[in-house]
């Protein structure tokens, strides 16, 4: 039986969105868009000198290393999570539960601690190093320039992968790979004709986001040494009177990642991927490893260890290292007390901001609205040393006295997570059924009132998750809030890189401990949602 879909309370089918949602829209649009225009601008200004910067051959080359690093970690992130996720989810691994958990973590430890954590561990003079010193090793291989930055990336992005594919594992319908084995096809055979292409989009979304995440990097190949865009960027940025070179490079960097994302829906197509039927709500059967139960077993405690147990292993060590010797860490309670301010304002102003974006989406799927919802999405695209150098360009240039404020840092937040903040509203907007905001809107009420008694109310969850993300991952971001912050404001993410940059690891301990302790919330949040879903099925 076909499903009629309903507009909602506020117009009729055949009206146009209301203006009280439109306006919004289209101002929360153009913010997002600003950074990509004062750069384009700043651009065009330059002419020839622009081109002229493009073709060196240092641009071409760095051009060249971000599009590597960022190809060789996406291919290791999906090479480690299609096998993980079905361990995780469809085989008798001992202990599968507990992996589960323990396999996703990685995504707690941002990239500029597990960076300082890798060079702690591994860089010359390193603790480990030390530690093989009485058995005559004199020196370790080299971890800094590509290989470092390949091995930190890898380690801590992979769980975008691993949980969209995860995702995608819940909701297939059994019944096709059970046909698929009663052919006589066996459980490999069966995966990779039957189940891995229709992961396919999971795994090219989860891919698209550990790409972009890779090019967006800051921390972590500053601390390895290694030369990608953001890298570069900021140094002309901070060691160069004519910003012009910073700006058309941050520019570029901005073209990749939406060839990225245009590359990624291409690829997806408009192949279907659910079943004709009604499909069954069931469990699939669990894949029996044999011989292979314990391999796979080691393996995945091996993974987990290097990137669960080094970084804190090494944020231990240095943390009783700092106590020892009585190491200042009274500057803790007010960088995080500046952090859990400005990430709370972001949070607040990014579901604000979301809000008209996803009831319009929603409800008003035209083609306009459509166009503002990418808008919205733009953030994906924009590495947040880019949107930082451009509010840094436009501020003290065209908004002098919003220059280095607040405001400043917590537009740049808003810009970057909005996209989490639409998704979240989004998909808890799409629960609502319209009948319930139309049987208030017959009652005599105005579409406000609407929105602000049942509407709302109903979203709560998606309101609560969606300002969650956006809270915890402003609170990580490092490069917006090295370059935006007001002076003498200092949060979590900027002390630990201060004192990493330096290599002062005692000092930078706490608050990157304090970090990751905080960034368990989010993670447990998607667990629990995960484990929900699963339930259900």
């Amino acid at each position: 039986m076909r499903m009629r879909r309903r507009r909602g309370p506020f117009v009729r089918a055949s009206l146009a969105a209301p203006a009280m949602l439109m306006i919004p829209a289209i101002i929360v649009a153009g913010a997002v868009a600003l950074p990509l225009v004062y750069l384009a601008l700043r651009t065009f200004d330059a002419g020839g000198d622009a081109l002229d910067l493009l073709a060196r051959w240092q641009t071409l080359r760095v051009l060249g290393r971000s599009v590597l690093l960022a190809a060789a970690v996406t291919a290791t992130a999906v090479a480690i999570s299609v096998p993980l996720a079905s361990l995780t989810t469809r085989s008798d691994m001992p202990g599968k539960r507990v992996w589960s958990v323990l396999t996703v973590l990685p995504l707690v430890v941002p990239s500029y601690i597990g960076g300082f954590a890798l060079v702690s561990a591994l860089g010359p003079k390193g603790l480990a190093q030390q530690a093989l010193e009485p058995l005559g090793v004199d020196r370790l291989p080299e971890i800094y320039g590509f290989p470092g930055a390949w091995l930190a990336l890898s380690l801590f992005s992979y769980p975008y992968v691993l949980l969209s594919i995860r995702a995608a594992m819940a909701g297939l319908d059994p019944a096709q790979e059970e046909a698929s084995r009663s052919l006589g096809h066996g459980t490999g055979e069966t995966f990779l004709r039957v189940t891995l292409p229709q992961l396919r989009p999971a795994i090219g979304a989860g891919a698209l986001l550990v790409a972009l995440y890779t090019l967006s990097d800051f921390g972590a190949v500053s601390l390895l040494r290694f030369n990608s865009f953001t890298r570069v960027i900021y140094l002309q940025y901070e060691g160069s009177f004519d910003r012009t070179l910073a700006a058309v490079l941050a520019l570029v960097l901005v073209a990749l990642g939406i060839a990225l994302v245009a590359w990624e829906q291409q690829l997806r197509g408009r192949a279907r991927y659910y079943s004709v039927g009604s499909g069954t709500a069931r469990r699939p059967p669990v894949a029996h490893l044999g011989r292979w139960r314990w391999p796979a077993f080691a393996l995945t405690a091996l993974l987990v260890l290097v990137a669960l147990g080094i970084p804190a292993s090494v944020l231990l060590y240095w943390l009783a290292q700092g106590l020892a010797h009585h190491v200042e860490i009274g500057f803790v309670g007010t960088a995080a007390a500046h952090a859990v301010y400005a990430a709370g304002l972001a949070a607040g102003a990014a579901v604000m901001a979301a809000l008209p974006v996803a009831i319009l989406a929603v409800r008003f799927p035209r083609r306009h609205v459509r166009v503002l919802e990418a808008a919205a999405y733009l953030g994906f695209a924009m590495p947040g040393i880019v949107v930082a150098l451009a509010l840094v360009f436009f501020g003290a240039n065209f908004a002098t006295p919003l220059y280095q404020t607040l405001f400043m840092l917590v537009l740049a937040y808003v810009v970057l997570f909005l996209p989490m903040a639409v998704g979240a509203l989004r998909a808890s907007l799409l629960q609502v059924n319209p009948a319930v905001e139309e049987a208030a809107r017959s009652l005599g009420r105005s579409p406000l009132e609407v929105l602000a008694t049942v509407t709302l109310p109903l979203m709560r969850s998606g309101i609560a998750v969606g300002a969650a993300l956006v809270f915890l991952t402003a609170m990580k971001e490092l490069p917006a809030t090295l370059l935006l912050s007001p002076l003498g404001f200092k949060t979590l993410a900027t002390e630990v890189w201060s004192a990493a940059d330096i290599g002062f690891f005692s000092k930078a301990a706490v608050p990157a401990l304090l970090l990751i302790g905080v960034s368990l919330v989010p993670v447990a949040i998607l667990l629990w949602r995960e484990r929900a879903h699963d339930g259900r099925g």
